[in-house]
């Protein structure tokens, strides 16, 4: 067990951490697992990309040449 702790808690980081979930449980354990990305997700505070008029009409042309074929 102690090389197990050792182990996780030396590859673990803030950035890539490890998480322990029971796996006796199923349904528990998606739950657990859905929680935390869940969290992740909102941690990331995404936004969508700004545009601007000269990209729009760049986005349009290539929407219309897809529409084409």
């Amino acid at each position: 067990m102690r090389a197990y702790e050792d182990c996780l808690s030396a590859t673990s980081s803030q950035d890539a951490p490890w998480y322990v979930v029971p796996a006796d449980d199923k349904e528990g354990a998606r739950l657990i697992v859905s929680k935390i990305l869940l969290d992740t997700f909102k941690a990331l505070k995404m936004t969508y990309p700004k545009s601007n008029a000269k990209r729009r009409r760049e986005l349009l042309a290539i929407r219309k040449e897809l529409a084409r074929k």
